[in-house]
């Protein structure tokens, strides 16, 4: 097998790879949902479930990952045209904003911290730790993300992708895009389900 064929071989492969690891996370978040709803509904009946207010931060935090998704899509159009000045631009802006929705986070988790809402210990809630957990791991897949962005910003600046070949930035705006809406639903799931 010749390298050029090996090559094509792994370039096929790399977007359904993608789509089964977005099927795991996408399994993963339905496994910490379940557990959320099951908790819920068997520590309401006993009363001993916290209804707190989501900060508004989460909400401002929303707005910022969703406009990190319009710049790499924006990336991908420049890169279809070639300018890949451009979408290395544009994809260093979509890191700039997961770093800041990345501190919003922390923002937001040092406001129920200071509410009294704490992951663990002995004034902890199961609640307030359901959220900090699922809230946690998200921005863990964000974190994931941003590296992704960096390094595909990188390829994109030493001139690795072409007009016609630019898979790389078309992966890593799917994985951007996934985890920008996987955030919006489950900070819907949390907000109808307190």
């Amino acid at each position: 097998m010749t390298d050029a064929t090996l090559k094509q071989q792994r370039k096929r492969a790399a977007k359904p790879m993608l789509w089964i690891g977005i099927a795991s996370m996408v399994m993963m978040f339905a496994g910490l949902t379940s557990g959320y709803i099951v908790s819920r509904s068997y520590l309401m009946d006993e009363s001993g479930w916290l209804m707190f207010e989501i900060p508004s931060i989460f909400y401002v935090s929303t707005a910022v990952i969703l406009a990190s998704s319009g710049t790499m899509m924006l990336a991908v159009k420049s890169s279809r045209k070639g300018d890949f000045s451009a979408t290395t631009r544009w994809i260093l802006i979509s890191v700039v904003l997961g770093t800041a929705f990345g501190f919003l986070q922390f923002f937001g988790w040092n406001e129920l911290f200071n509410s009294n809402i704490f992951f663990a210990g002995i004034q902890a809630n199961t609640a307030g730790s359901w959220f900090y957990v699922i809230t946690g791991f998200h921005l863990l897949h964000v974190v994931g993300g941003w590296i992704a962005l960096i390094v595909t910003a990188i390829k994109s600046t030493i001139g690795k992708y072409t007009v016609n070949d630019y898979q790389g930035v078309e992966m890593a705006a799917i994985f951007w895009h996934f985890v920008d809406i996987l955030w919006v639903l489950l900070l819907l799931f949390l907000a109808i389900n307190r």
